[in-house]
């Protein structure tokens, strides 16, 4: 098993973010078998004694000096934040045995790390690919030029791109916004295929010129192609790549450093996939998301933005028991529990608790992402306490050497 960047075959394969009963896109497929206010630095003691009788949490020494190196999120005991340690042990004993295979986890309650695993030979410091994972990140990118009025999510797609609109472009063509690529809900009934050939159309046409049956808004449909055009209206709005535009505004302020984000033929980052990041960085774009788009005193994310991109915006099913059946936002899955998440293929994942203040944050090459977030609801959530505990240092021991003695399976 190899643990770089995998071989890239694009749009020949299913994505796994969704379950194949779920109308799954087929954009490509790399052989991956290879492979606040609550502010994450809490820097004083009276911000933590702010923090504890603004949470509720008694007072904890282990929350006064938390230990974070230049551009980490700061660390903390489990018990410290009202979390057993067993019971995350308990985790990673189950997500070992059941998923084939974990590549990371990494916990992060009340702004604090606290518990990190990489599966040998995944290492702290090794980028990881995030495949549908990247959309979230796209859609951040359209939420800030919003913020900066260099477009409108109301806008029409052909505004941005009268030079490939079809001759006669259909009035459910005319009729589909920004908006609706951010919903999934293009009006699409197949997802537009992308070619890398570079004799065929680019992909903005191909993507303008595949039929539109359904009106605009109406039809949830995942769409990866969707996403790629949300990364064309911001590069043409900016005149910078989604990458290239997040690094001032996201990614630099995060202390994450430039990541790597696979281009089109084009020169315009893919958007719905292609990023790659690490654990880490996974974890603090969703602590930044719980905390409102707020990191130390500045705002990053305007809030609303934020409200809008995480919560229901479209329906995409109706089963209770399913976390793909609980709603769409902008890029956003909204889940079971109160919980949202960005999510990709083989399991990867960012899933932000707010009524717990955590952040979940896992890796993985598996085909059974339902099993992977079951497993974080059965055995994660129950865990995460509304009172700090007394210290355990024997049981912090335990899942020390727990969480450095996993090896990945694939």
């Amino acid at each position: 098993m190899t643990s770089g960047k995998p071989h890239c075959n694009l749009f020949t394969s299913v994505d796994q973010s969704v379950p194949a009963s779920f109308s799954v896109p087929r954009h490509c497929r790399r052989h991956s078998e290879n492979f606040s206010e609550r502010s994450p630095v809490l820097r004083s003691r009276t911000a933590v004694l702010i923090f504890t009788l603004i949470s509720g949490l008694p007072w904890s020494a282990e929350a006064d000096e938390p230990s974070a190196s230049a551009g980490s999120l700061p660390r903390s005991t489990p018990e410290a934040q009202g979390v057993p340690s067993e019971k995350i042990a308990d985790f990673l004993r189950v997500a070992d045995e059941k998923v084939n295979s974990m590549h990371s986890f990494m916990l992060v309650r009340h702004g604090y790390v606290i518990s990190e695993a990489w599966w040998d030979p995944q290492t702290a410091e090794q980028p990881h690919v995030l495949w549908s994972l990247s959309k979230s990140f796209t859609s951040t990118a359209v939420g800030l030029a919003v913020s900066e009025g260099k477009l409108s999510i109301d806008d029409p797609v052909l505004k941005f791109f009268p030079d490939d609109a079809p001759a006669e472009p259909s009035a459910n063509l005319q009729a589909m916004r920004v908006r609706d690529l951010l919903t999934m809900s293009t009006g699409h009934q197949d997802e537009p295929r992308l070619s890398r050939d570079v004799t065929d159309p680019t992909w903005v046409r191909s993507f303008l010129s595949h039929p539109v049956p359904h009106k605009p808004g109406t039809h949830f449909r995942y769409n990866t192609p969707a996403t790629y055009m949300q990364s064309a209206i911001v590069q043409q709005v900016t005149g910078q790549t989604v990458l290239d535009y997040l690094m001032p505004r996201l990614f630099e302020p995060l202390g994450i450093r430039r990541p790597e984000w696979d281009a089109s033929p084009q020169g315009i980052s893919i958007g719905g996939y292609g990023l790659y990041l690490r654990t880490e960085d996974i974890a603090k774009f969703g602590q930044l998301y719980l905390q409102k788009g707020k990191w130390h005193d500045r705002q990053l994310i305007p809030e609303a933005w934020i409200d809008q991109a995480t919560s229901r915006q479209v329906s995409n099913g109706s089963d209770p028991d399913r976390d793909w059946d609980q709603g769409y936002g902008f890029q956003f899955w909204r889940c079971r529990h109160g919980a949202y998440r960005g999510d990709g293929k083989d399991g990867q994942f960012c899933v932000v608790l707010p009524e717990q203040q955590a952040v979940v944050a896992i890796t993985a090459n598996t085909g059974d992402l339902q099993g992977v977030l079951n497993i974080v609801w059965e055995h994660l959530l129950p865990a995460l306490g509304s009172q700090a505990l007394p210290d355990n240092p024997a049981a912090q021991q335990v899942l020390k050497q727990l969480s450095t003695a996993l090896k990945a399976t694939r």
